[in-house]
């Protein structure tokens, strides 16, 4: 199928998202021209749901997969499994996706075993190819297919960082927490929370971010605010899902957590 009839098949049921800049058209260009994409930004601030929402715009299956310390290269390309007293070949998502021709999303890619970069490697440049070394095959990528990763900056260090020969491969942008009229506008298209609680949400959001690298490891999510909001869509007090919803997410310590409540009652005008 051609890549033009791929993006006219888009679905209608798009999962929400709210454009905070360009990020639409650079990853439609990205897929347009077979060019595999990064994306950097905090945790909650977008990064899942903007690849969801692309790979429903653009009529293409979409593999997520969330890197940890144990996923290795097998993991992605597939492994023999024993079935039936036979041993059988089973894909992994990077296989499937590069297979049907659709979207492989490595959520936090920083996160797994080195040996996945060779496997990413020739999928990443020019040649677009997956060699998989158990079975023979050497699959070439189709011109849907999109390779994307993704990591969160502020968690790098010397022994998680992404290698200059792995990142100078990809096409990159940069996320970061919304501006306050767009986070209250994805708020409202999340949750259907009255406008007046969203704006709230949106101050103690940026009450907390202030703190981060200070008081707090991380900065408060867009994804904390909605968990919040729908807390209280659900009929609980705005200030118990606050704490909850965001406040205990945020720390272990119960008197930075106490300090940091002072910030959601004065807002809730407690």
């Amino acid at each position: 199928m051609k890549m033009e009839n791929l993006a006219g098949a888009a679905r209608l049921d798009l999962p929400y998202y709210q454009a905070a800049g360009d990020e639409v058209a650079v990853f439609e260009h990205a897929w347009k021209n077979r060019l595999p994409l990064l994306i950097k930004g905090p945790t909650g601030c977008g990064k899942t749901r903007f690849v969801a929402h692309m790979a429903a715009r653009l009529g293409l299956p979409l593999y997520t997969v969330a890197c940890h310390d144990d996923l290795t290269a097998a993991d992605l390309v597939g492994r023999h499994l024993i079935g039936d007293g036979k041993t059988v070949w089973c894909d992994g998502p990077l296989t499937r996706a590069v297979r049907e021709g659709g979207i492989c999303y490595l959520d936090e890619v920083v996160e797994a075993r080195k040996d996945t970069t060779v496997v990413l490697h020739p999928l990443a440049d020019d040649r677009r190819i997956l060699p998989i070394d158990r079975t023979g095959e050497l699959l070439e990528a189709p011109p849907s297919f999109m390779l994307v990763v993704s990591y969160n900056p502020g968690y790098q260090n010397l022994l998680k960082g992404m290698k200059p020969s792995t990142r100078q491969r990809f096409v990159s942008i940069r996320f970061d927490f919304p501006r306050a009229e767009q986070e209250e506008a994805i708020l409202l298209g999340e949750t259907g929370c009255a406008p007046d609680l969203a704006r709230r949400l949106v101050t103690i959001a940026g009450a907390l971010r202030a703190l981060k690298d200070r008081d707090l490891e991380e900065a408060a999510s867009t994804r904390l605010l909605i968990y919040a909001a729908l807390l209280v869509k659900d009929g609980m007090d705005p200030v118990a899902a606050c704490r909850v919803g965001i406040i205990e997410s945020l720390t272990d310590d119960a008197e930075v957590a106490e300090a940091l409540m002072e910030v959601v009652a004065a807002t809730f005008g407690r």
